[in-house]
């Protein structure tokens, strides 16, 4: 650790002035090392930061996201509309439905094989599947132990950055029961649909070069 770091008094300053100039989550242990901190003592602060920078009085523009090992700020939603026309950004943040709803039905189900997706629409998903992987909003996770060791899919830590959770527990609650197998083919299709739309709005990135580039297109 440097003298400079050493004489630091202004830790949070410190932190706010990363995760600013960053513009993607950093991680604690990366913020530890630059500190000279520990870990947990970096999580405590970052804790405390985000209290404020969430809080329902706050009157900044900006939330501090805190991941299991990373924490980034993140542009409220209230003012993408604002943001969009300072970027010059036309059209970014929309999934279609088909693709919203197999989101929703891993992310509330998760880990959960492509068949299960078809199963629970009623229709095949591999476009909307292979779209949610293409734009890093789900992931593989590892193999389902039945015959053929189906691939599993889970929501990826981007996944809570774009739609501004710091966790899944942070979902809205959905009452969503999965169909049976023997249940009519696409017979809940319109009630996942509901379930997709529970889904908290797409959140900008504070990034200006990352919320150009990052933008969740179909």
């Amino acid at each position: 650790m440097s003298e400079e770091n050493a004489t630091l008094t202004n830790i949070s300053g410190a932190i706010e002035a990363i995760l600013y100039a960053a513009g993607h989550p950093i991680a604690y242990e990366k913020l530890s090392e630059v500190l000279g901190l520990s870990v947990g003592d970096v999580k405590s602060i970052v804790e405390a930061m985000s209290k404020e920078y969430n809080s329902k009085k706050s009157t900044r523009g900006i939330l501090l996201l805190m991941y299991p090992d990373s924490c980034q700020f993140s542009t409220k939603e209230e003012y993408m509309p604002y943001i969009r026309e300072a970027l010059g950004i036309k059209r970014g943040g929309n999934l279609s439905n088909s693709t919203m709803e197999a989101l929703a039905v891993v992310a509330y189900n998760q880990p959960v094989t492509r068949s299960y997706v078809d199963s629970v629409r009623g229709v095949d998903s591999s476009y909307a599947m292979t779209s949610l992987i293409d734009k890093n909003l789900i992931a593989c996770c590892g193999r389902l132990d039945a015959p053929g060791r189906p691939m599993l899919y889970a929501t990826t830590e981007k996944f809570l950055r774009v739609f501004g959770l710091n966790s899944l527990d942070e979902l809205p609650q959905c009452e969503f029961t999965p169909p049976a197998e023997s249940d009519e083919e696409g017979a809940n299709i319109g009630l996942v649909g509901e379930v997709g739309m529970m889904l908290p709005p797409i959140s900008n990135e504070n990034s200006s070069e990352e919320t150009k580039e990052d933008q969740i297109n179909e």
